[in-house]
């Protein structure tokens, strides 16, 4: 959410510092001298966006030589009107591991994620969802979001210059057509991702990645695989496309 606020202030640049685990007086303490030394340094009143919700945390950081913005305050309040009841006011109950069920749901995932990943293992019977690209188009961190978020069972296989000349759907995937969900990007932005990875490479060449890029499309459409163009699109982004468009089933609540 800060993140998001600060991206409407055109031609401003900010530094962004994250003080994790704010959990004890002494830590807001702390907190708030690390604000005030970075107001002094920097010659600006720093901005603070903060998700404490202990009262007596909160009174500590208002103490803060900065614009602090609470977001607990902005929006538990008038929640709390609303229904006429108070909160909790506890910390940790988004994130912790109080739900060992969906904690278990995550790790479990993020394993399979990770063990299943660029074409390893290929373990698919097990997958949700298995994404299908090109090097470099997203497939990777798309798993590992949707496994540490949603618990989802994520694999990726990488389309490979094989793959791509033989124009078919490699042998590993023909099983699990029902699981293929495609990533597609542009040949421009994967030829600059990739000159940044590894630059004058035949790998970064143009005519090497208008090949790819022409070649997986072709094997999308030959197959009728699900597609998403990833070029303009975040990780969040895309994930959220995929299961909205698949219809799988999260197994927790992010």
């Amino acid at each position: 959410m800060g993140h998001s606020l600060l991206t409407q202030f055109d031609g401003l640049q900010f530094r962004a510092v994250t003080l994790p685990f704010v959990s004890t007086i002494d830590k807001a303490r702390e907190a708030v001298r690390r604000i005030n030394a970075s107001g002094a340094e920097e010659g600006a009143r720093p901005i603070v966006f903060s998700t404490l919700v202990q009262d007596d945390l909160r009174l500590v950081l208002r103490e803060a030589e900065g614009l602090v913005l609470d977001f607990f305050e902005a929006f538990v309040g008038p929640m709390e009107r609303e229904l006429g009841t108070r909160s909790t006011h506890s910390s940790g109950k988004a994130h912790g591991i109080s739900d060992s069920v969906g904690y278990a749901a995550r790790i479990d995932a993020t394993n399979y994620a990770l063990s299943n990943d660029d074409g390893s293992n290929r373990d698919y019977s097990k997958a949700d969802v298995v994404l299908v690209g090109v090097s470099r188009s997203g497939k990777t961190p798309t798993c590992l979001y949707l496994a540490m978020q949603y618990g989802i069972f994520a694999a990726n296989y990488p389309l490979t210059d094989d793959d791509l000349e033989s124009a078919r759907l490699p042998p590993a995937l023909q099983a699990h057509k029902g699981k293929l969900f495609g990533l597609r990007i542009a040949p421009n932005r994967l030829q600059q991702i990739r000159q940044e990875r590894r630059p004058n490479s035949r790998y970064a060449s143009p005519p090497q990645v208008q090949f790819e890029t022409r070649a997986a499309d072709a094997i999308f459409q030959r197959n009728a695989i699900p597609v998403l163009d990833t070029t303009e699109c975040s990780i969040e982004e895309i994930s959220a496309r995929i299961l909205e468009a698949t219809g799988i089933e999260r197994r927790v609540r992010p």
